[in-house]
């Protein structure tokens, strides 16, 4: 029972600490990388479908992406879908070809990118601790239902304030990398 919800709390701290990494890298560096327009989604006949299922999505250069789009009428479409995202990006058709430039980051820019990114390891250190806080509610409940020691549950509890304690430390080597990559010119 109690390696029930330790199993349960890690795998839920897991999923938190691969979605606040997706969230990484949806904020873009200088830098080019094909992830970036994963979420970027294009009217496909009527149908929202992310850019990746529309063309090939390619690294031209450092700085670089380039949609080789599979279809010629959805040109016009993708590049579109591109620039009206939140991403600050201006695509430029060439042929079936949609080059997409990555404009330089200003020292503000950057700054304000550091900010969000704290947020972001601010928001995953919470939903760590408020699945620390429900594995602990758990091994209680076990302990007023009698399924288990008073020992028991200090123990349960002390090896999910490890669990919690690695994840949130996971969170940190995450966002320090991230933030080294922001200032990094």
């Amino acid at each position: 029972m109690i390696q029930d919800v330790k199993k349960q709390a890690e795998s839920k701290m897991q999923k938190t600490l691969d979605a606040f990494k997706a969230d990484l890298t949806k904020v873009r560096t200088g830098r080019a990388h094909t992830g970036l327009l994963d979420h970027v989604m294009v009217d496909y006949y009527g149908n929202p479908t992310p850019v990746n299922q529309v063309g090939n999505v390619t690294l031209i250069d450092a700085r670089t992406i380039g949609v080789q789009v599979w279809e010629k009428n959805m040109v016009a479409k993708v590049e579109k879908a591109i620039r009206d995202s939140d991403l600050g990006l201006n695509p430029a058709a060439n042929g079936d070809v949609i080059r997409v430039p990555m404009p330089a980051l200003t020292e503000e820019r950057r700054r304000d990118l550091t900010k969000v990114v704290k947020g972001e390891a601010e928001n995953a250190r919470v939903a760590v601790r408020n699945i620390r806080r429900d594995a602990n509610n758990d091994c209680k409940n076990l302990l007023k239902d009698k399924s288990i020691t008073e020992d028991e549950e200090r123990r349960a509890q002390d090896d999910i304030q490890k669990l919690t304690d690695k994840y949130i430390v996971e969170v940190d080597k995450a966002l320090a990398e991230k933030e080294k990559e922001l200032m990094a010119v």
